[in-house]
C-alpha cells in the first residue's frame, strides 16, 4: 500500500511538472527566441520548480555557511541523488546561471528547450563534444553566467546513494578561469525522490539544501585542479556524513 501511495505521488509530480511547463510554454518559446531574452527563461524555470513541487508537497530548505555574493559567477557545483536536485539548485541561485548536461537532454520533451538554447549539452564520450561545452561554459562565466555542473556525472545507481568520483573537467575550468567554486550538498533529496522515482516513487516532504562558502582558485595553476577536486569532494562528503550523524 506504501509503495503504491509513492507510486502514485510520482505520477501527480510529473503531471504538475508537465501542466505547469506546458501553462508557460508560450512565454518560454517567446523568451527563447532571442539569446537576449535568455535570462527570462531562468525566470520561468524557477516558477515551473516552484509551483511544480509546490502542489506535490516538495519543499526545498537551504541553509548556507555564509551569505553568497551573487554579483560573482561561479562554477556551482552540487552532488546529485535526484531529479528534483535540479529543482532545488534552480531555485536557490539568485544570478543568471546555466546547467552542463548529457545530450541525451536535448531529446526531453521539457528540458530539451532550455539545452537547444540556455544551457549546455555534452556527449560526455566525445572529447570533442566536452572540449566544446567547457569552452561554452567558459564563455558565460566570463559573462557573468554562472554554470552548474554536477561534477559526479550522473546519479549514483546504488541505493541509498553513494557520492561518486568527481570528474575534473569543472574544477580545471574553475582554476582557468580564476572562478570560485561553490560546492552545494543535498542532504536527503534522495528520500523525497531518487533518480528519477521510477524504482521507489516519490512521496512529498522537505528536501535539505546545504550551500558552503566559496572556494577561491585565483592562486592556483591547472596543475592544482585534482587537489581542488579533492577538496571540494571531501566538503560534500563531510556534510554528508555529518548529516548522517
Amino acid at each position: 500500500m506504501k509503495q503504491t501511495l509513492k507510486n502514485g505521488h510520482r505520477l501527480f509530480y510529473r503531471y504538475s511538472v508537465a501542466i505547469i511547463f506546458c501553462v508557460l510554454w508560450p512565454f518560454i518559446y517567446f523568451v527563447s527566441r532571442k539569446p537576449s531574452r535568455y535570462q527570462m527563461m531562468n525566470v520561468l524555470r524557477k516558477a515551473c520548480a516552484f509551483f511544480s513541487s509546490s502542489v506535490s508537497g516538495i519543499f526545498y530548505k537551504v541553509k548556507m555557511e555564509q551569505p553568497v555574493d551573487w554579483s560573482r559567477a561561479y562554477i556551482i557545483c552540487p552532488n546529485h541523488t535526484s531529479n528534483l536536485d535540479i529543482m532545488s539548485v534552480s531555485l536557490l541561485i539568485k544570478n543568471n546561471f546555466c546547467f552542463i548536461g548529457k545530450h541525451e537532454l536535448l531529446d526531453n520533451p521539457l528540458l530539451g528547450i532550455f539545452f537547444r538554447t540556455i544551457d549546455i549539452p555534452v556527449n560526455r564520450e566525445s572529447k570533442i563534444s566536452s572540449y566544446k561545452a567547457f569552452k561554452y561554459a567558459g564563455e558565460r562565466l566570463e559573462n557573468g553566467m554562472s554554470v552548474v555542473i554536477f561534477p559526479e556525472g550522473t546519479i549514483s545507481k546504488t541505493y541509498p546513494p553513494q557520492l561518486q568520483e568527481f570528474k575534473n573537467g569543472p574544477f580545471r575550468l574553475a582554476i582557468e578561469l580564476k572562478i570560485p567554486i561553490l560546492p552545494i550538498t543535498s542532504l536527503d533529496t534522495w528520500k523525497v525522490m531518487w533518480d528519477d522515482g521510477r524504482k521507489y516513487g516519490s512521496r512529498p516532504g522537505i528536501c535539505n539544501i546545504f550551500v558552503h562558502k566559496p572556494i577561491e582558485t585565483g592562486g592556483m595553476t591547472v596543475d592544482d585542479a585534482d587537489v581542488l577536486k579533492d577538496e571540494v569532494y571531501k566538503v560534500i562528503k563531510n556534510k554528508l556524513d555529518e548529516n548522517d550523524h
